[in-house]
């Protein structure tokens, strides 16, 4: 956190305050003290709507009132927590700003992506502090919600704000839960899930995928964060070795492995579904600055992921000459025989129309010819259950297994309740999204827009009624809906032939990515305005989607 200041002075109360005693209460209504008889009724009628419409008074801190620096600090930390613990881009602002109101120290804000500007005046009002509060964080779910436990207790008056910022600091000094082992085994569990229930792949492919998937954590996890210079050119090194690894195990003999489920679930990972997500809740809440950046950021980002993904398909068929010859007489239009001419159908019905123009006749090549395809793997229904695509009811058990290790893969505490929650909300929103598939085939953002409903609804009111946190809660069960979390499975309907016809077009990928983002954005707003269309007015922002 940095602070840059163009008066030196910081000391002194701000105007319009009685030493931090909060403003001024009102004197007593003239019209209600007059003895004039011509008055007495009009005073009457002026104290019932009075009463009707009586406004509801903000909370206010009245126990644990401390120096208004002490305030201003404790905003500092809360908003280089906020950042730090990956909290909604779309709600740091309304957070602050409540913060600010209800512990009477005012100040003004810009949000930025990763970066708070704060602004304050000093006690002569000809000079003003800005600081600025810069973080790169990631979800750690078990620390958000501590966070959001401290910003609750302060803001209704249950402890000081000189506790709470001394919380929010040893919270943000505090080492990540897991060690890098076993994230990176979470991560070996969840890609292999969503390489079966996704992409159709086997129990082979499952293997494979997982690898990938733990390399990628480790790179990203250490290699990464130690090295600058790699952190610029991370994705599109590890989308390069995963397509070259499943570009190599496709071309073994009898179809052992299958190059889209393994490509597919090896990077899903690092797919900025999550941040389209967030840009577009930025755009619906009308923050177009930050809303736009990161949009043009997830399109260029899946620019490039699709391009390391082709370049290491192609550099493995480079260096194979062989499995380049399988792989373009596999195409179907490279043995079209081509005739001119004029044709009638003889299977056809009566009468027949002669048929003028072009006809290419030709066959399959390959075992795709006598063999069956499942999500772009082939799957024979001759070949042993290891190499068959999973059953449908492995997703009773496959689903909450995933929804667990993506919790923890996102830093939840393992012995919370807020753990078997989350599961719970994320095996809800999967069952939804599932159901409005079936009903509304190729919809994907209707189909997005129901998932994303159940999950807003059920969020929503924990946080009412139960007094949980919202987004914390929230968070695994969006994750099945956009491509971050299972890719195409429940989120993206849509299936491919090949990976080739998937990601080679980075564009029409990042274009399904927004398609679901917007029907996951309106299915949380509109589940938000429902539970809160009832009932009294918070007193602080919402902490949810």
């Amino acid at each position: 956190m940095k602070s840059g200041s163009q008066d030196q002075n910081t000391e002194g109360v701000d105007p319009g305050q009685d030493k931090d005693n909060g403003p001024p209460r009102p004197g007593p209504n003239p019209l209600q003290s007059t003895n004039d008889p011509a008055k007495t009724g009009s005073s009457r009628r002026l104290s019932v709507l009075s009463f009707i419409h009586k406004p509801r008074r903000d909370s206010t801190i009245t126990k644990n009132v401390q120096d208004v620096h002490l305030r201003r600090k404790f905003i500092l930390k809360l908003a280089k927590a906020l950042l730090s613990f990956g909290a909604p881009s779309h709600r740091i602002e309304s957070q602050l700003l409540a913060a600010a109101k209800i512990l009477d120290a005012p100040i003004e804000i810009v949000y930025l992506p990763g970066l708070i500007i704060m602004s304050v005046w000093n006690n002569d009002m000809q000079s003003m502090k800005t600081y600025f509060v810069r973080s790169r964080g990631r979800i750690a779910l078990t620390s958000l919600h501590r966070v959001h436990q401290i910003y609750r207790d302060v803001l209704h008056d249950n402890i000081g704000v000189e506790a709470g910022t001394n919380a929010l600091r040893q919270l943000l000094r505090s080492p990540p839960i897991y060690s890098l082992k076993l994230r990176c085994f979470l991560a070996f569990i969840c890609a292999s899930i969503i390489c079966g229930l996704s992409f159709g792949g086997s129990i082979l492919d499952m293997w494979i995928s997982g690898a990938c998937a733990c390399t990628l954590q480790f790179l990203g996890l250490n290699a990464a964060n130690k090295s600058s210079m790699y952190a610029n050119v991370y994705e599109i090194s590890v989308s390069i070795v995963v397509a070259f690894v499943a570009r190599g195990l496709s071309n073994l003999p009898d179809d052992m492995f299958c190059y889209g489920a393994i490509s597919s679930a090896g990077v899903v990972v690092i797919l900025p579904g999550f941040t389209v997500l967030t840009s577009a809740l930025e755009l619906m809440s009308k923050n177009l600055f930050c809303g736009s950046v990161r949009i043009v950021y997830a399109i260029i980002y899946t620019l490039f992921l699709g391009f390391g993904l082709t370049i290491g398909s192609d550099f493995y068929l480079v260096i194979d000459s062989q499995a380049r010859h399988l792989y373009y007489r596999s195409s179907i239009s490279s043995h079209l025989n081509y005739t001119h001419g004029t044709f009638e159908m003889l299977n056809g019905t009566d009468p027949l129309v002669p048929i003028s123009g072009v006809i290419g006749l030709g066959n399959l090549v390959g075992s795709a010819a006598d063999t069956h395809t499942v999500k772009g793997c082939v799957r024979d229904p001759h070949w042993p259950w290891w190499r068959q695509s999973l059953p449908w009811w492995t997703l009773f058990f496959l689903v909450p297994v995933y929804s667990t290790c993506s919790s923890l893969s996102n830093l939840q505490y393992w012995r919370s309740l807020q753990l078997p929650i989350m599961v719970f909300f994320s095996c809800c929103a999967y069952a939804a999204n599932r159901s409005a598939s079936l009903i509304l085939p190729g919809r994907t953002d209707i189909v997005s827009a129901v998932g994303a409903f159940v999950i807003g609804l059920l969020g929503n009111i924990y946080s009412r009624v139960v007094g949980g946190t919202a987004f914390t809660s929230m968070v695994t069960g969006v994750l099945f809906l956009v491509p971050s979390g299972i890719a195409q499975g429940g989120g993206v309907t849509q299936t491919y032939h090949n990976s080739e016809e998937q990601y080679s077009s980075g564009f029409s990928l990042a274009l399904r990515m927004i398609t679901v983002a917007a029907g996951v954005t309106i299915g949380l707003f509109v589940s938000q305005v429902i539970v809160y269309l009832f009932g009294n007015r918070k007193n602080v922002a919402h902490f949810a989607f």
